[in-house]
């Protein structure tokens, strides 16, 4: 088959049909592999939707949305409750102190005591049993801010000593 016109332009008629069949053997190609993409996405949508219309996945996302909104909603409770919570710890005996001693020469043993309990601002009480012959005795007393009113004696003073210092170093550790 002779053209005059391709002639004319120097192109042989054979080249043109080899590179016109090379390009549909690469469409054909590329059509397959479109096609592959396709069905494997199809199975996928059918894998998404099976059992569900629209009506029944616009309820499953709608119930999710209620899901998200009820833990937002308890997550701001339970923040309510640690700082409920942090500020009762705040004020909560955490700090603790005991020296036992002998509070008369003719009483051996070591069972009196002095037993210091503070907050964290060092606002609590010392508790001191005074132990003698006659029976056991207790005192207490208020502190405040790490201050008492009365006039502590030595082992009161040594036990919120020990309270502070034990709390600073669990603390630290």
């Amino acid at each position: 088959m002779q053209s005059s016109f391709l002639n004319s332009l120097g192109f042989d008629p054979g080249i043109i049909m080899i590179i016109l069949l090379v390009i549909m053997v690469f469409v054909l190609f590329y059509l397959a592999h479109v096609s592959m993409k396709m069905s494997r996405f199809m199975k996928r949508y059918k894998l998404f939707m099976r059992g569900k219309d629209g009506a029944s996945l616009e309820k499953a996302i709608e119930s999710e949305f209620i899901e998200v909104e009820r833990i937002a909603e308890q997550s701001k409770n339970q923040a309510a409750e640690i700082s409920h919570m942090k500020e009762v710890m705040r004020r909560t005996p955490v700090k603790t102190g005991i020296v036992k001693y002998d509070a008369f020469p003719d009483v051996g043993g070591r069972m009196s005591f002095a037993l210091a309990m503070l907050d964290q601002d060092n606002t609590g009480f010392v508790l001191n049993a005074i132990h003698s012959k006659e029976g056991c005795y207790t005192y207490i007393k208020e502190i405040v801010k790490g201050e008492s009113y009365i006039v502590l004696g030595e082992e009161e003073k040594e036990a919120m000593r020990q309270a502070v210092v034990n709390y600073s170093n669990s603390i630290s550790e």
